[in-house]
């Protein structure tokens, strides 16, 4: 089975009015903990788009408008994942999402590439999300007299990190470091 490891930055949380600005993910084989491929972009949105960032979003993941220079359009950073994603056959059988945030991902992933085309492909559907992975086996924990409840804890990914001696994530967030970090977080809880 292949997890792919997604993580996206955006100008704010709504994805109405709001768009990817980053985009970062990594086929990793979950059995034998291996990278098949990796993927990463900014993308370049226009100054209407800019003017509607929130600037907590932007205070987050540290971007500017010059920087959104470099990126690619949407439409050519859609059409790269749909190749990666032929390229390793990647479909509902194989392969599911994993992220920290799946319902913010998987819409603002949804902006890239559009869901028709998605499902017309057979990609996965699941989108599977580490604080609930860890909200589970800390419960199971707790009700067994062994850890403080998850919700002392806290779920947010540093927070997860910091569980099991991990570093936090670095500040400002990038894309590719969300998703390295999402990764050494998924395999710690996973050991």
């Amino acid at each position: 089975m292949i997890g792919i490891f997604l993580d996206i930055e955006s100008n704010g949380l709504n994805v109405m009015k709001h768009r990817a600005l980053e985009i970062a993910l990594k086929f990793i084989s979950l059995d034998s903990k291996s990278e098949l491929d990796a993927y990463s972009s900014i993308v370049c949105q226009p100054p209407t788009i800019w003017k509607k960032s929130d600037p907590r979003s932007l205070e987050v993941n540290g971007f500017t408008f010059d920087m959104l220079k470099e990126g690619k359009e949407e439409s050519l950073v859609g059409d790269e994942i749909i190749n990666l994603f032929k390229k390793h056959h990647i479909d509902r059988t194989n392969a599911v999402y994993i992220c920290q945030n799946p319902s913010f991902d998987r819409s603002f992933f949804a902006q890239l590439v559009d869901p028709e085309i998605q499902e017309s492909n057979l990609w996965p559907y699941h989108w599977l999300d580490l604080a609930s992975m860890f909200w589970a086996l800390r419960l199971k924990e707790y009700k067994a007299k062994k850890s403080p409840p998850p919700w002392e804890i806290g779920i947010s990914k540093n927070k997860i990190a910091a569980h099991f001696n991990l570093k936090e994530e670095a500040h400002p967030h990038k894309a590719m470091q969300g998703v390295e970090h999402l990764i050494e977080c998924y395999f710690t809880l996973n050991n």
